[in-house]
């Protein structure tokens, strides 16, 4: 960004109090403080950013905006009485003023992924803006806009809720030309409140730009109802519906010559009439809502399909999403970036089909922020898991008797292993793994959990175990085994 003092003071409604200092960034810690840029004051559950005013002035911090008296700051201070919604107001101001083309992605699973695939596509065709990782809610997502030049010809933001107001708040700061919603199903229901979480996604589409359009999925009934609600203008694309205009069908698992991990697919996408093919780097059913989604919405940007092609072909995944490695003869799959009942049962499909018919072994945590709902869609969740035949499964978190009661009913007769303190997990492992894999085939691993969970502490013990030589049920591998 790059902000004059007075026009931040101006656009919050203060009286400024030092010339045309330029704000050429924001930062909400002192240790990520550049020269010239504007210190957000935050209080948090365990800091509060004023009391870390000092570091952030010896840092070169230009201003400070804050929501309480600071006498010993050098600094000019934006005092205001709520600095989180101030830092949006400056978004939102930040944002009127660009020039790129903005879309906001939204939806309970896979929104990041749709996020990052989108933004590499865009690429092709001119500067891109995005913000990192899932920085997504009232904090992340001004903070990615205010990061941005100003100048560049498309913004792909993603908007995360948790409760009952978030997308209003989020929406009214980006203003997108086009609201693309991916899905709407079970995930941080907690405190959303009785609206239901489509309608909760569909608010995005009451605070487009003017002349902006949604971009929704055709096959979430109750998406597509609250969509009509708001009486935006509506484009649709499916996950193989072929009555509608932007539709995808998943080809299988591409060769490994077309995907430098093993784990790409092969997808076919109609895009209003043109046909295209492209390898995306994940697999399984649940990308071509992924790959018709970010593609349909490149196409209404005015991207053609050879664009698109182009794009996908140097698409790359997020970390901790569906990222692999390889140890011996087991595929270690890392997603445990966060975990919702809808993406917990796509990425389990996507796991299985994997296997190939080896051992499938999920390492799975507890999927938070359910409320009321929470026990039910656990059971729901050991219900499928079981169907998937998975060798065995380990568990981490609370719930656990209902995801077995969910395995048991349907039939699932196979180890169960609970792993709570450190030091348990590896023990569990082994043993499972070597009891389950006695010709030596291997098999997939997915580790894959709500974040509280820090199920990627087990992850990275298992894969540091593997490096230091030791294959998955602790014997030494020979020579011709792959050990990273």
């Amino acid at each position: 960004m790059r902000l004059k003092y007075h026009e931040a003071a101006a656009w919050l409604g203060l009286a400024p109090r030092c010339g045309d200092r330029l704000l050429t960034s924001v930062a909400t810690d002192s240790r990520e403080v550049k020269p010239g840029a504007l210190f957000v004051c935050i209080r948090g559950e365990h800091a509060d950013g004023h009391d870390f005013v000092r570091q952030a002035e010896e840092a070169g911090a230009a201003a400070v905006l804050a929501s309480r008296a600071l006498p010993r700051t050098k600094a000019p201070v934006l005092r205001v009485r709520d600095t989180i919604r101030a830092l949006g107001r400056l978004a939102a101001y930040w944002r009127r003023s660009a020039r790129a083309k903005v879309t906001g992605v939204t939806g309970t699973a896979g929104k990041t992924t749709l996020k990052e695939l989108l933004a590499q596509l865009l690429a092709v065709r001119g500067k891109t803006a995005r913000n990192a990782l899932n920085f997504n809610n009232q904090i992340g997502m001004p903070r990615a806009v205010l990061t941005t030049d100003g100048d560049e010809d498309f913004w792909v933001m993603e908007a995360g809720i948790s409760r009952e107001g978030d997308m209003e708040e989020l929406g009214e700061i980006l203003r997108p030309d086009m609201g693309l919603i991916l899905n709407a199903g079970m995930g941080h229901t907690e405190r959303l409140g009785a609206g239901g979480v489509a309608a909760h996604k569909a608010a995005l589409l009451r605070c487009l730009a003017p002349g902006g359009c949604g971009l929704i999925s055709a096959d979430y009934p109750d998406l597509v109802r609250e969509a009509a609600a708001t009486g935006a203008t509506l484009h649709f694309f499916s996950a193989g519906d072929a009555s509608v205009k932007y539709y995808a069908v998943y080809e299988g698992p591409a060769p490994r010559h077309d995907g430098p991990d093993g784990v790409s697919g092969r997808y076919r996408l109609c895009l209003d009439g043109e046909w295209t093919s492209v390898v995306a780097p994940f697999r399984g059913e649940f990308g071509a809502e992924n790959c018709i989604a970010a593609a349909a919405a490149a196409h209404l940007m005015g991207l053609s399909g050879d664009e698109i092609a182009a794009g996908f072909r140097r698409a790359a995944m997020p970390a901790r999403r569906f990222s692999r490695k390889h140890f011996g003869g087991w595929d270690v799959i890392d997603d445990t970036y966060n975990a919702n009942p809808l993406s917990m049962r796509r990425m389990l499909d996507a796991a299985s089909e994997l296997a190939e018919g080896r051992a499938f072994v999920p390492v799975l945590g507890e999927m938070l922020e359910l409320g009321d709902a929470a026990a039910s869609e656990h059971e729901k969740l050991g219900l499928h898991l079981a169907k998937l035949a998975p060798a065995g499964v380990l568990w981490k978190g609370g719930h656990a008797p209902d995801i077995l009661s969910g395995l048991k009913k349907s039939g699932y007769a196979g180890p169960f292993a609970v792993i709570g303190e450190r030091g348990n997990f590896i023990a569990a492992v082994q043993g499972l793994l070597h009891d389950k894999n006695p010709d030596g085939r291997g098999g997939v691993i997915l580790f894959k959990g709500s974040r509280r969970n820090r199920l990627e502490e087990e992850y990275a013990e298992f894969c540091a175990r593997c490096r230091a030589g030791r294959d998955a049920t602790g014997k030494t591998p020979g020579e011709d085994e792959d050990v990273l």
